[in-house]
């Protein structure tokens, strides 16, 4: 437990989560700081980039074996999964309807990449190896959690169907895209394209992370105000139990399939984090009933700060416990 609040401490004064701090308290106390959206969306695309390359320049090192295609498939698994635990637990503690808490469900089976990225930069700190194909996984995780939710709420009678075109527009996400495309970039050219391109997607790496997440902290702020009165804590309870529920469903596949330690906190991280830029878009074109303000909320006001400063501690620890590394 000690080393579990010492890391949660160190974490919490990282340059990284005190951005996203700044921009938190900035949107709460009414600021009118703000980030372009073309400069925070050049930002994202950036960061989308490189973490793919670098994940396929990672593959490419290793090499395609059976370990990289169980880990995409207990990522899918998961993504599938998920939904119905959430949509179970939502029933329990709250009185969303069928709608709303299925919407609320695809956000948690589907993946926060910036979580993701968060993860990797403490692994790093640590100085613990993780599996580069982890990208992979995280892109296989971004929809079939919205196909869950969609069965969710046709078996309810609610009216949810797939919309024409819209596994489509799933799989054509800008983000999915990005991602994909540059992990087989990274693929094709190894190591030696990514000694090309050191300079530019490793070094101002992290800055930019902090500027995106000072950015993501605005977002959230700002959430959180308009939200008022549409949270409950008992939605509250949810947006932080969860996170615990999926990452022990992580650990246990990891562990499974025989991931390094690193491995198994990314996969837990993955497990544990809750979508707020594909999962949202579709929610508008497959749900546009369901309430933006309550699914949005838990996922990048609840959910999100809990993985960053606590969760993330957390499941490295008990991953440590568990693997006895």
């Amino acid at each position: 437990m000690t080393d579990i609040f010492d890391l949660a401490a160190a974490n919490l004064i990282s340059p990284i989560i005190l951005s996203f701090a700044l921009g938190l308290a900035a949107a709460l106390a009414r600021s009118d700081l703000t980030i372009p959206e073309a400069v925070a969306k050049g930002m994202s695309i950036y960061l989308l980039f490189a973490i793919g390359f670098k994940g396929g320049a990672s593959v490419a090192a290793h090499g395609v074996d059976g370990t990289l295609l169980s880990a995409v498939a207990a990522g899918i698994v998961l993504s599938f999964g998920l939904p119905f635990i959430a949509f179970a637990l939502l029933k329990i503690l709250t009185k969303l309807d069928a709608t709303d808490a299925a919407a609320v469900a695809a956000h948690y089976g589907s993946i926060s990449i910036v979580t993701f990225v968060a993860a990797t930069s403490v692994l790093e700190g640590k100085m613990i190896a993780a599996e580069g194909y982890m990208v992979a996984v995280a892109a296989a995780m971004e929809a079939p959690a919205i196909l869950s939710a969609l069965w969710l709420v046709a078996r309810s009678g609610s009216g949810g169907k797939m919309a024409p075109g819209l596994m489509r527009e799933i799989m054509l996400n800008g983000s999915i895209v990005l991602l994909v495309g540059a992990f087989a970039i990274g693929a094709v050219t190894g190591e030696k394209g990514l000694a090309e391109i050191e300079s530019f997607i490793v070094n101002p790496f992290k800055g930019v992370l902090c500027l995106f997440l000072l950015d993501m902290g605005l977002i959230a702020g700002r959430g959180l105000r308009q939200a008022k009165g549409v949270v409950t804590l008992p939605m509250v309870a949810f947006g932080i139990a969860m996170p615990l529920v999926g990452s022990i469903a992580g650990l246990a596949l990891g562990m499974l399939i025989g991931l390094s330690l690193g491995g198994i906190v990314l996969m837990m991280v993955l497990a544990a984090s809750a979508s707020y830029i594909a999962v949202p878009a579709a929610m508008r074109v497959a749900l546009p009933q369901a309430n933006p303000a309550v699914y949005l909320t838990l996922s990048l006001g609840v959910t999100f700060p809990f993985n960053l400063t606590l969760g993330i501690p957390i499941y490295l620890a008990i991953a440590q416990a568990m693997t006895g590394a």
